[in-house]
């Protein structure tokens, strides 16, 4: 299977959940050799591994892997916009780990316990996320209720990735999960490590017509082709090449 041949409805969700890990990975391996603290440069590295290995498996299930990583245009990826944005300052990662980690453990607990071919799958990796999640809420509680200057960035990194969140609760057709009913959920998840943070839940509107279903339309920030350029550039410049 190619990536330009058509895929069913369930092998579509598939490809587009990989998507999200995919360019999320891409997007915390930037960190690496920058991170804050050494440790840090493990734990993201660490997380960015858990993602690579989820789209390595749901990729493989709609096409050969490195071909939908490497050769597919940025119009084909059906990524969300939230993952595809910038690491900015280290409150900016954290943000967009906390809401994407948040969905992810609700996303795969949810398709765990049905029978669906992305079950075993979710099985395995809800494990993996409920880390990311707890990695994230506990720097959201230090930045957030540290210093000063580590509130007002963290305040200032939820409200900007706000917008970006109602995508992640439009319906994906085949799927086979309720995802406007897991925003309910996460919202109170999220509001509550706020709240301990001493944080102040964005109060926009979750959605807007610009952000809300665009990823997965094949319709990007502008960000992201600078960054799809990096992680394809290698696999481009030397086709057919082994290591």
């Amino acid at each position: 299977m190619t990536a330009a041949e058509p895929l069913t409805a369930e092998r579509a969700a598939a490809r587009a959940l990989g998507d999200d890990a995919l360019v999320l990975a891409q997007r915390l391996g930037e960190w690496a050799g920058d991170a804050p603290v050494l440790e840090e440069d493990v734990a993201l590295t660490n997380i960015a591994l858990d993602l690579l290995g989820q789209a390595r498996t749901l990729l493989s299930l709609t096409g050969d892997e490195d071909e939908l990583a490497f050769l597919r245009e940025e119009h084909e990826f059906r990524n969300v916009q939230l993952v595809e944005r910038p690491n900015g300052d280290f409150a900016v990662t954290i943000a967009r780990q906390l809401y994407f980690s948040v969905y992810q453990e609700l996303l795969y607990g949810a398709l765990a316990a049905g029978d669906g071919e992305l079950a075993p799958l979710a099985a395995k990796a809800v494990k993996e996320v409920a880390y990311h999640r707890d990695h994230a809420e506990q720097w959201t509680l230090r930045l957030g209720d540290g210093t000063p200057e580590s509130h007002e960035r963290m305040q200032r990194a939820v409200d900007g990735l706000w917008r970006y969140t109602g995508e992640l609760f439009e319906p994906l057709e085949g799927l086979g999960v309720d995802l406007p009913g897991l925003h309910g959920p996460w919202r109170e998840t999220v509001a509550d490590v706020l709240r301990r943070a001493t944080l102040t839940l964005p109060q926009g509107p979750d959605r807007t017509p610009w952000a809300a279903g665009a990823g997965r339309q094949g319709v990007h920030t502008e960000p992201f082709g600078r960054l799809l350029a990096e992680m394809q550039y290698l696999h481009r410049a030397h086709p057919g090449a082994s290591w």
